[in-house]
């Protein structure tokens, strides 16, 4: 009877042990997800600040405040570390400031981070151009237009057709600006795009055609000196004096002390 009662109370306190460690597993459980959704909100707090940053950073970059933008962009950085695109965003303020080397690490970075990335492709593209790498930057508006979800093509290709004329390859440079033609018809930098690459292969009439829907899309006063020069030389060579000497009046009024009047006055048609 001894022996029972005994028995009894030790399988008891098995029980009861049993049921204090089942109460602490699920209270170290429950401790696990309630720090695990402290952190998740802790690092959605933080991407939306650093979000935060960045759209700041964007806006002063936009207006030229360059240093606000670089305080706004390293904070962000700090607040989300591993950000493509406040990397890139970096890139473009550092490059802005002319600190060639920073941006470019910064933009390598970015792309090491999001190498499909198609603004970062095109950003650095054009990075690669203005600094003297024209051909390398080709490649990369063409790896940013092969992706279907880019929703700014027109940029990269117009961008890839002022690189691609200044490497002199013009019938390149113009297929690039016939696309970015379809996409948005009435952009006065793409006309005049393909007026000079018409000129450059000596069809006249076809440069006059695109000078002429220049005009339509923006005033001839708008225009830079070297676009009105260009124009003129058309003209010129299509021996339309009425058109030659309206442009030239345009030249005289707005670029007077500019070296393509100059190159008019002197009569340098051909250079």
């Amino acid at each position: 009877m001894g022996e029972s009662m005994a028995y009894h109370r030790s399988l008891a306190v098995a029980f009861v042990s049993l049921a204090v460690l089942l109460v602490g597993c699920a209270s170290a459980a429950h401790d696990d997800k309630a720090m695990a959704a402290t952190a998740a909100t802790a690092t959605s707090s933080a991407q939306q600040r650093a979000s935060l940053r960045l759209q700041l950073a964007s806006a002063y970059y936009g207006q030229g405040q360059l240093d606000v933008a670089l305080e706004e962009v390293t904070q962000a950085l700090l607040l989300a570390p591993n950000d493509a695109q406040a990397y890139g965003m970096r890139a473009l303020i550092q490059a802005g400031r002319q600190q060639i080397l920073p941006a470019e690490k910064d933009f390598l970075y970015a792309l090491r981070l999001a190498p499909h990335n198609p603004e970062l492709s095109n950003n650095y593209g054009l990075f690669l151009c203005q600094t003297g790498r024209a051909a390398q930057s080709l490649a990369y508006f063409d790896a940013a237009l092969q992706d279907a979800s880019y929703v700014s093509p027109g940029k990269a290709l117009h961008n890839a057709g002022v690189c691609s004329a200044s490497l002199k390859q013009y019938q390149r440079a113009g297929a690039y600006w016939l696309r970015a033609l379809q996409i948005a018809p009435d952009v006065a930098a793409t006309n005049a795009g393909l007026v000079r690459v018409y000129y450059e292969q000596q069809d006249y009439r076809q440069a006059a055609y695109y000078l002429a829907r220049l005009g339509t899309v923006a005033t001839m006063e708008s225009q830079t000196a070297d676009v009105l020069w260009l124009g003129i030389k058309v003209q010129h060579q299509l021996g339309d004096v009425s058109a030659e000497a309206g442009l030239a009046a345009q030249l005289r009024h707005h670029h007077s002390a500019s070296p393509e009047y100059a190159a008019y006055q002197n009569g340098a048609f051909d250079e």
